[in-house]
């Protein structure tokens, strides 16, 4: 199993990870890096546990408009097959982000 370095409000964090996953998981930690940036110049340094939970609200929120935008697309003009294509290929996207983020907050809770 590897570990890979995230670096999260200026917090450096050891996450392990599936051997193959470490260049992935450092753009997650990157992406989540980013997003606690933009909250700290929305509303300061508001401490690292409720910046997190913004930043876990917000990465739902991005969540549940993808799923908005599938169901759209399933019920919209396209053709069956291509909606059920998209439908398949956006249901394995969003299955394995979720197991990604599920995992990467355990990895965190034991540090």
């Amino acid at each position: 199993m590897a570990q890979v370095t995230v670096t999260i409000n200026d917090r450096k964090y050891n996450v392990a990870c599936d051997d193959g996953q470490e260049a992935h998981l450092s753009r997650l930690g990157t992406y989540v890096d980013n997003r606690v940036s933009e909250l700290v110049a929305a509303v300061g340094q508001v401490g690292d546990a409720k910046l997190l939970v913004m930043v876990s609200l917000l990465v739902a929120d991005e969540l549940s408009d993808a799923y908005s935008e599938m169901d759209t697309l399933k019920s919209g003009g396209k053709g069956a097959a291509a909606a059920a294509e998209a439908d398949g290929r956006l249901s394995e996207s969003l299955e394995k982000l979720s197991e990604r983020i599920e995992s990467i907050a355990a990895s965190l809770e034991q540090t």
